[in-house]
């Protein structure tokens, strides 16, 4: 496929490296936001950002999908006047949602706050409330920008936010930690207001930047545009079902959690071997599991408007090749994340949990079967942006209802299992992501009549993945039998190890990649950066 059809994978590559910054500077936020306010005042920073979590997800789940999709194919049949006017109705009904969430946070903190048990934490939800106002606008002006296939904007603004987020949230944090830890988690929570200011501000100006291009492509383009109730009515048609498919696993998490803590203490666990038992899944798994989804989403959330303008000019070969190179992608980077989160389970948690080595054993079998359900997760996420791509947004909603319905019945069952115990949510996680990505592959496959090499898109990063996975393995155990002599701390030299053993299977990988020839030379090249790393490639690799 020609450079412009892989446009995508440098959106990918752009969103995966910002999303990777992101998550770092969030670790870097928590860590000593939590030394310096504690459990308690951790646990009002908590409730307001569970509640702007709840809210943000209205704004930021599904409108800008839809604004990518429109603009996507607006722009793919040169109606650029009709792509901008989209672009400003989004803007009009995300302000008024956003106006609305300010205002019920704002006005309405201290009840919100008593509401869920913890009156304290009324500061704090008032605090957060701003960002509820301009994170929507935001939103609209990153998916009239992914429409466009530039994602540099949405990388750039949403580094902006994070970086002023943790600055302004931790130096007021630690400026009133000592004084109250109300006004401490407060501060905290103002942190995401400033941030939401900072990233609109960037994302507007790199707009007005653009401004002058946009205006010409509409004045040279001269055509009739559609009125602004049909274009928000085909924003909300295809948002909604996005929202309500991006509130069905927190909702379900929240039914998992009380179903896990009552079967647990049913079958003679006690609360605190339950709490102990939980908080290995919620604590140690679920947030490590979710870093390989940077990758994937990135690769999700450039598929769009990718495919959207091709189906729009009802191109479907080239509907193929993206869909095809779209899973392809995604497979090469969700099987090393697997496999290798696999192998060194416990290192990796080790590495990270240093304090609570004890925990990070329980927890490792786990994670292993979470390290799984990436795969499945990966090929749901790709094949859920290719049904929205093309106008099919409510079947992958479907599919996941069925998969998590499932999952409350296996999760009920296996957990009730002592031998099991928490490590059957595991599975019935599992269970839920394979049912939703086997029926969104039937329905891929329906409705575009794709056809891809199996052995390309599967088989090749695979086996590249377990060789990959097996070296890393043998790396870290041969390492941590020669260094751990007894002399230092067995949780530091295995800390040691598992990094060494990590960027080595970078490495192998990377080769590996190419051996098989599960990537080409030409198609790195599509990849920002990828010019240079295509030219020290071709050194060592002849095609």
């Amino acid at each position: 496929m020609a450079n412009k059809g892989n446009k995508f994978i440098k959106g990918a590559a752009v969103l995966a490296g910002a999303g990777i910054m992101i998550k770092v500077l969030g670790a870097v936020f928590r860590i000593p936001l939590t030394d310096w306010i504690g459990a308690t005042g951790m646990s009002y920073y908590g409730v307001a950002y569970s509640i702007y979590g709840a809210l943000v997800v209205l704004a930021t789940a599904g409108i800008p999908v839809a604004i990518s999709r429109l603009v996507s194919e607006s722009i793919a049949v040169k109606q650029y006047k009709n792509a901008h006017k989209t672009f400003r109705v989004a803007t009009v009904l995300l302000f008024a949602v956003g106006l609305i969430s300010f205002a019920i946070c704002f006005f309405g903190g201290n009840w919100i706050a008593e509401l869920f048990g913890n009156k304290d934490a009324g500061p704090a939800v008032r605090a957060i409330s701003p960002a509820l106002l301009f994170v929507p606008v935001f939103s609209a002006f990153r998916g009239y920008f992914n429409g466009r296939q530039n994602m540099n904007p949405t990388a750039i603004s949403e580094i902006t936010e994070q970086l002023v987020r943790c600055g302004v949230g931790l130096y007021l944090a630690y400026s009133l930690y000592k004084t109250s830890l109300i006004k401490a988690a407060a501060g905290a929570s103002f942190g995401a207001s400033a941030g939401s200011i900072a990233g609109l501000l960037i994302i507007f100006l790199i707009y007005l930047m653009n401004k002058k291009s946009i205006n010409h492509k509409i004045e040279v383009h001269d055509q009739a545009v559609e009125s602004s109730k049909k274009i928000a009515k085909k924003i909300v048609i295809i948002a909604i079902p996005i929202i309500i498919g991006c509130e069905i696993m927190p909702i379900m998490t929240l039914i998992d959690t009380s179903i896990i803590m009552r079967v647990l203490q049913s079958t003679g666990w006690s609360l605190a071997e339950s709490n102990y038992l939980y908080g290995l899944l919620s604590g140690f798994c679920n947030a490590l599991i979710a870093f390989p989804q940077i990758f994937t989403q990135a690769v999700a959330v450039s598929l769009v408007p990718a495919i959207s303008a091709h189906f729009k000019l009802k191109e479907m070969d080239k509907v193929n090749d993206t869909i095809a190179l779209g899973y392809r992608t995604t497979m090469i980077m969700a099987f090393p994340c697997a496999f290798g989160i696999f192998v060194l389970a416990e290192p990796i948690l080790k590495l990270l949990y240093f304090a609570q080595p004890q925990g990070c054993h329980d927890a490792a079998p786990t994670l292993m079967i979470m390290a799984i359900s990436v795969i499945f997760l990966a090929v749901m996420q790709t094949s859920t942006s290719v049904l929205q791509s093309i106008g099919k947004q409510m079947i992958p909603v479907r599919n996941l209802a069925i998969g998590c319905v499932g999952k409350v019945v296996i999760t009920y069952v296996l957990v009730g299992i002592p031998a099991l115990n928490i490590k059957g949510a595991a599975l019935g996680t599992m269970f839920a992501y394979f049912i939703a990505m086997v029926l969104n592959g039937l329905s891929v496959k329906k409705y575009t009549g794709i056809k891809y090499d199996m052995k390309l898109t599967y088989g090749r990063p695979a086996a590249a993945a377990i060789v990959m996975a097996g070296c890393a393995f043998g790396i870290y155990k041969g390492l941590f039998a020669l260094l751990n002599t007894g002399a230092h701390s067995a949780v530091g030299i295995s800390g040691l190890c598992t990094v060494i053993a990590i960027l080595a299977a970078m490495v192998i990988y990377a080769v590996l990649i190419f051996a098989v020839k599960a990537i080409t030379v030409d198609e790195l090249e599509t990849m920002p950066g990828g010019t240079k790393l295509a030219k020290i490639a071709r050194k060592f690799i002849h095609e």
